[in-house]
């Protein structure tokens, strides 16, 4: 599988100053901007290879003029009444040319249904032999399919919680070691969150998931 990577900056809120602590676009690396995100990566002094959406949350003109005058930016403006989120437009983007891992910034604070539709395109990458982390208040997202993550122990340096729920259907075969509590080849069903609010303890920690898929929250939580 290719890795090379795909950054997308979406509109969504979210924390500055964690943003900069997680973010990193490497040469190599494919940058999007979606619609307003174009602002953030503008605040972050970084320069996307991309600017795409209906531009509904772009209201800065002098910005995209000066965009627009980098004829290394190629802007595709897409037309407010579509089937696509921005989101999902600029994932077809990155998919397109070779991307197979996403980091997607943005994509979780704000309106409550964006996110639930970022999180969907956490599905879509899985299914189109990808993977991709949303990023959003001191939180980030993930989704496993029939295998597993490991988390290095320095993770709880940034985050104190970790959650983990089934989704699409049940979830065969979960188990997580090195958490404040443990699963040990458990089922995991849609309707009962039994995953909630498990806490990293400073050390390796691994959650697996031998059949079905797992939607991961990690965030530093009160």
């Amino acid at each position: 599988m290719c890795e090379k990577k795909c950054v997308i900056m979406g509109a969504g809120d979210f924390d500055l100053a964690y943003v900069k602590s997680e973010l990193a676009v490497n040469e190599g690396d494919f940058c999007i901007a979606a619609d307003g995100g174009l602002l953030y990566l503008d605040m972050l002094g970084i320069t996307p290879d991309l600017v795409i959406g209906d531009m509904d949350s772009l209201n800065d003109d002098r910005l995209l003029g000066r965009i627009e005058k980098n004829k290394d930016i190629v802007i595709k403006k897409l037309p407010t009444e579509k089937d696509d989120t921005d989101m999902l437009a600029a994932i077809k983007e990155g998919l397109s040319r070779g991307c197979r891992r996403f980091e997607m910034y943005g994509a979780l604070g704000g309106r409550f249904d964006h996110a639930i539709a970022n999180i969907q395109c956490l599905d879509y990458l899985l299914n189109s032999g990808a993977s991709g982390i949303l990023f959003g208040n001191k939180i980030r997202v993930e989704m496993l399919k029939d295998g597993k993550i490991l988390y290095p122990s320095d993770f709880k340096d940034k985050y104190n919680k970790i959650s983990v729920f089934a989704y699409g259907a049940e979830a065969y075969g979960v188990t997580e070691k090195g958490l404040k509590y443990s699963l040990d080849n458990a089922v995991l069903e849609q309707d009962f969150p039994i995953g909630v609010s498990n806490e990293f303890t400073g050390q390796e920690s691994m959650i697996e998931v031998k059949k079905g898929r797992l939607l991961i929250c990690a965030g530093d939580f009160i």
